[in-house]
């Protein structure tokens, strides 16, 4: 059972490790191109999730927190 755990945390670490080498890229393509990426607005997305967490308060402070904590690398 553990080492289904880990082979589980494995593949999720793995794949956030790929979608935060290409969300630069999607960026620099939506702002090169003006067009958008596999059907998604990244630029408006990333706009809608910060105002969200600026309107959000104490709450939208502590969910940034905690987002952040996930990207935050632990020595």
């Amino acid at each position: 059972m553990e080492n289904v755990i880990k082979y589980i945390a494995g593949f999720f670490s793995g794949l956030g490790t790929v979608l935060m080498a290409v969300l630069p890229v999607t960026i620099l393509w939506f702002v090169l191109t003006g067009g958008s990426v596999f059907g998604m607005d990244v630029i408006g997305n990333l706009t809608t999730l910060v105002n969200d967490f600026g309107t959000g308060g104490f709450t939208g402070l502590v969910v940034l927190l905690v987002v952040m904590s996930f990207f935050v690398g632990k020595k």
